[in-house]
């Protein structure tokens, strides 16, 4: 009966996180996100792997817009139904430990109100698959753990696969995995032969994504390796953990260093442990990490800390249990307009301004009004819109041959998703997996339309450039503000030299 109930408040909280996400959406928001663009514009394009990430979400949201279409609310339900799919493994974790209903309250309320969960979820990424699979190794480790049943680790084999084909974030774990084994009794079962086919599952299911670069020069590594000198901002391991906690709410931090604790002083807690502690050694390490790739490990420390909390909480009165539940819930709604855009934007811009929370980015770009997460949303079909005036300039017989040029696969997705309205030939750019894409569509006679380059950059390779518009949105970010639309014609050299020279995969 106590199962029952526990399982039906596990339930009720999954479907309340679900319901939180679906009222976002249906509030509408700031628009669609730069990486929702780009997303759709590599479902528009199925193959087995692509420039900055591997297929599975694509191939996830290919066959999603192909029954549901791709409007900005279908692909949100997604991510909307997998926040409450990791609530509910959260939950179960929570169970696993010894919770009781205190603790997988605690649990599920603390990660449904969580910032860095919240903004996850709240857009169309890898991350909200990422949430979910760690979740579900998570629970299928500790259940052999316990349980000390073989079976298991196909499944942990099988997800672990699945997990690395949907981003690689999930080969931490599986080395994180191995160090727990060679560094607990459990070593033992390296002498059977299921967690080797375990292995050989999980090569096996994230093959397709290993084929696919051999056969584009192993892209994937080059991406890595230019946004980690070129993108992403350097961290030690202060700076890290910072953000984590900040991420993670500040507030929170008892409960997932409880989850430490009771992960690595537990012997049947252990692997678990072991494993969580691996991947946070691997992105301290990695100087290039940002705090945010710790958020799937998370979803073991927050079950195990309310468990822990939870017994910690019973030498006083049950008002202190009480009492930190509705610290973390109030605190989590505070923070919750940062990670869900649920306010107008000139309210919100007031709000941030009221709490006097000071702007900054990982990635190292200039802000102003609005940080990255939002501004993101903001000028996409104003650029189509904008763009779509400048082509219908040109006369008929150059429309047919008039290529757009973009600086990014935020502007080339813009131009792609919005332009179908305008009737706008496709985006070209040489940004990641777009630079495969728009190959096939160069021509040495053709007309471009080029968004966001200065007429001096390309006199040297155009003989004809002329200014033809100019784009602007209030609340986008400075770098897609204010920039130029420019029409070129006659390339003073072949312009696959051009193209080539200027691949940009970051």
């Amino acid at each position: 009966m106590e199962q029952n109930n526990n399982t039906n408040i596990i339930l009720t909280l999954s479907i309340l996180t679900f319901g939180i996400h679906l009222v976002a959406m249906i509030n509408g928001g700031y628009g669609i996100f730069r990486d929702e663009l780009y997303y759709i514009a590599c479902a528009n394009h199925p193959d087995f792997g692509y420039v900055d990430h591997p297929p599975l979400s694509i191939w996830i949201l290919s066959a999603w817009k192909f029954i549901f279409g791709d409007s900005l609310f279908s692909i949100r339900v997604l991510p909307a139904l997998c926040s409450g799919v990791t609530i509910f493994f959260i939950g179960k974790l929570a169970e696993e430990f010894g919770g009781q209903k205190y603790a997988i309250i605690l649990a599920c309320v603390s990660s449904m109100l969580t910032p860095i969960f919240l903004g996850f979820f709240s857009v169309y990424n890898m991350n909200v698959f990422d949430m979910v699979l760690w979740s579900v190794v998570f629970l299928l480790i500790q259940k052999f753990s316990k349980n000390r049943e073989k079976k298991y680790w196909i499944l942990i084999g099988f997800f672990i696969g699945v997990g690395a084909l949907n981003k690689i974030s999930m080969l931490w774990l599986g080395a994180g995995i191995f160090a727990g084994l060679l560094l607990t009794p459990d070593r033992k079962i390296l002498r059977t032969k299921e967690p080797w086919f375990a292995l050989l599952l999980a090569i096996l299911i994230f093959a397709p994504f290993i084929i696919w670069n051999f056969n584009h020069d192993f892209a994937h590594l080059e991406f890595i390796r230019n946004a980690a000198s070129e993108k992403y901002a350097s961290q030690n391991p202060i700076t890290f953990l910072l953000g984590l906690f900040a991420l993670m709410n500040p507030l929170a931090l008892p409960l997932w260093l409880s989850g430490f604790w009771l992960l690595l002083s537990i012997k049947e807690n252990r692997l678990n442990g072991i494993a969580v502690l691996c991947v946070l050694a691997i992105l301290i390490i990695n100087i290039h990490s940002k705090p945010e790739y710790f958020t799937s490990a998370m979803t073991v420390l927050i079950p195990a800390g309310a468990v822990h909390l939870e017994s910690f909480f019973g030498k006083f009165s049950k008002w202190i249990k009480v009492s930190y539940i509705l610290i973390l819930t109030i605190s989590g709604i505070i923070f919750l307009p940062f990670f869900l855009d649920i306010l107008p934007v000139q309210t919100f811009i007031k709000y941030q301004s009221t709490l006097g929370i000071s702007l900054s980015s990982n990635e190292g770009k200039k802000l102003e009004a609005l940080h990255q997460f939002f501004a993101d949303r903001f000028g996409w079909k104003n650029m189509a819109l904008q763009v779509s005036k400048v082509y219908a300039s040109l006369q008929e017989s150059e429309k047919k041959n008039t290529l757009i040029y973009c600086r990014n696969y935020g502007e080339a997705g813009a131009i792609d998703y919005f332009g179908r309205e305008y009737c706008l030939p496709p985006a070209i750019s040489q940004h990641n997996s777009y630079w495969y894409w728009s190959k096939k569509h160069l021509n040495q006679n053709a007309t471009i339309i080029v968004i966001g380059v200065s007429k001096d950059k390309l006199t040297g390779d155009f003989e004809e450039v002329n200014e033809a518009g100019t784009i602007y949105s209030t609340y986008a970010m400075p770098y897609e503000n204010n920039i130029p639309v420019l029409i070129c014609r006659k390339p003073k050299r072949p312009v696959d030299s051009i193209w080539n020279g200027k691949k940009m995969f970051i």
